[in-house]
């Protein structure tokens, strides 16, 4: 018999080895994937602390359309000094600068409530991603499809073409749509017709997708800001040197005004003091601190980097605060120091109405969100999937069918409480990185959203120079998938170039995938072609003529599963 080479083990390594010998350490599979029930909760602990921003920024893009507010929730405003004229009675132009009081205090209402939908759709998600799935991966409502449901299809302050209560209608039918292909299989079906060089190159495309986000101020260090020339240049510049954008019209005789049902944009574009922002040099602090410690391979690096950027800017009169010295940031403040804040949801849930179904609008979003869905999550979770090194020769990973079915009916549960479709985070990659390899880590994270029903104060309080250097490192991490990718063959090359150069510049991993795959098509065409008049015998012969001889033992050409000609035939000549 060996002798034990730890004779004194830890307390630490005492209750993973208890773990790991138990009916939940084998349920959720920990010793054969080589992982640990602490490190499970340190990856859910980095997953969800890159992710939290989530909570505060999805309720303010969705409050953005108005959500249940309407011109009836506008109170009458005096027309006279000392209110000696009569009442103005609100009609349309309430909802819009200057906001009527009435309908302001309606969207703080919603908002609260769009943070405890946020809050539920994630964790429920996060419980059957876990459970069920087995699988290190984190849901929440997803970015970019919360934009295009806050600012193209209901419209800044419901000046869209339909309504809120409509847009979730349009949700619901899209996730049920997405459950059902999800359940009889053919979403993984589909998944697999997505081109290998697309597949392998998306995961690289998604870290610089991440990279981006972390780089600009809405979400991240705010080193990339907007030009009006080149679309992007070097900012880093303080608050109060940014300027907002908006889409202009210029009539023939020079006169400028905004586009109808235009909206401005944050402080995106950097006027002058560039590089010269506190937050940003803070920022820069957290980014060393995670890279120092992932070249020292100490584990924990992303949370230290979060927690030590967050604690710094909860101190209010420094340059560097999540407080400023205004009427948003004594809001802030205010609910900052509740810490604890119990909300029941009143407007949103179960708001959906299906009266604009006779709409072709309604329509277009409810497509729009199917086939961004079925790109988007698909193309995620195999990226996550791949990241963990979950996947076989065939694309394929354990636990992939529930993965499915887990996103889908987060979607359904979502519209019932009334946020924008829920997706598989690509911030998972952080807790993967940590270590993450089972649905303990998806637990984790539904156990901190359980908490964030209490402590929302404070996880809302987390700033966006927070959580942008662990979104840099992470795409930093992701893009070693490149190396698999033959770059002497064009025809993977190119596709897997066009995957990864889309994702970051349409900010969407749809369009990306879009490109990738129609790009694919395109450059094999001609050879797939080539193969079925070779297979059903309509180019002939052989000999010295130049063609093909059909009279060996040889079998006929077929097209392989990543669109190569596949045969034993020789051309000759």
């Amino acid at each position: 018999m060996e002798p034990d080479p730890n004779p004194n083990p830890s307390p630490l390594a005492r209750l993973n080895a208890c773990v790991g010998k138990s009916r939940i350490g084998k349920r959720f599979k920990l010793n054969e994937r080589n992982t640990t029930f602490s490190t499970e909760l340190r990856a859910g602990t980095a997953t969800f602390l890159t992710m939290a921003y989530i909570l505060a920024v999805n309720a303010s893009i969705l409050a953005d359309s108005g959500g249940t507010c309407s011109v009836s929730d506008c109170i009458p405003l005096c027309s006279g000094s000392n209110c000696t004229g009569p009442l103005i009675q609100p009609d349309e132009s309430c909802k819009f600068a200057p906001v009527n009081p009435g309908y302001t205090e309606c969207l703080t209402k919603v908002r609260k409530d769009l943070i405890v939908a946020t809050v539920a759709s994630s964790l429920i998600g996060c419980v059957i991603m876990g459970i069920f799935a087995n699988l290190p991966l984190a849901l929440a409502p997803g970015m970019g499809a919360n934009a295009y449901f806050a600012y193209t299809v209901v419209g800044f302050h419901g000046s869209g073409n339909i309504s809120y209560e409509n847009a979730l209608a349009a949700v619901f039918i899209e996730g049920m749509i997405f459950l059902l292909i999800s359940a009889v299989g053919l979403r993984a079906h589909l998944a697999k017709l997505i081109p290998k060089p697309v597949r392998i190159s998306s995961s690289a495309g998604i870290g610089l997708f991440l990279a981006f986000i972390g780089l600009q101020s809405s979400q991240g260090i705010g080193l990339i800001a907007y030009s009006s020339s080149t679309l992007v240049t070097i900012g880093a510049c303080p608050s109060s040197s940014r300027a907002s954008v908006a889409p202009v019209f210029t009539f023939p005789n020079g006169t400028v005004a905004l586009l109808p049902g235009g909206t401005v944009s944050g402080d995106i574009m950097c006027l002058h003091n560039r590089m010269e922002s506190p937050t940003f040099w803070l920022g820069v602090v957290g980014f060393v601190i995670i890279a120092y410690c992932l070249i020292k391979n100490v584990k924990g690096a992303m949370i230290y980097g979060i927690v030590f950027v967050t604690a710094v800017s909860w101190f209010r009169n420094t340059q560097v605060t999540a407080f400023p010295q205004t009427p948003a940031g004594d809001s802030s403040y205010q609910y900052f120091k509740q810490v604890v804040d119990v909300h029941k949801i009143h407007s949103t849930a179960g708001a959906l109405s299906f009266s604009a179904i006779n709409k072709g609008s309604f329509w277009e979003a409810l497509v729009t969100f199917l086939y961004v869905d079925i790109l988007d999550t698909t193309g995620t979770l195999y990226s996550m999937a791949r990241f963990a090194g979950f996947t076989d020769a065939n694309g394929n990973f354990e636990g992939q069918y529930f993965a499915f079915m887990s996103d889908a009916s987060s979607i359904v549960v979502g519209s019932l409480l009334g946020t924008s479709p829920v997706t598989t985070f690509i911030e998972s990659s952080t807790g993967i990185r940590e270590g993450g390899r089972t649905g303990i880590t998806a637990l984790t994270v539904a156990g901190y959203f359980m908490l964030a029903f209490f402590f929302t104060p404070l996880l809302a309080s987390i700033p966006a120079w927070a959580v942008g250097p662990p979104l840099i490192l992470v795409g930093v991490l992701m893009m070693r998938s490149v190396v698999e990718i033959d770059w002497d063959d064009m025809k993977q090359a190119i596709p897997a170039f066009i995957t990864v150069i889309l994702m970051p510049l349409t900010y969407s991993i749809a369009y990306g995938l879009i490109g990738g795959i129609g790009t694919y098509i395109v450059l094999n065409f001609y050879d797939w072609c080539e193969g079925l008049l070779c297979k059903y015998g309509i180019v002939k012969g052989g000999g010295s003529n130049g063609t093909v001889d059909n009279s060996g033992a040889g079998g006929d050409g077929v097209l392989a599963g990543n669109g190569v000609i596949e045969s034993d035939k020789r051309l000759e000549v």
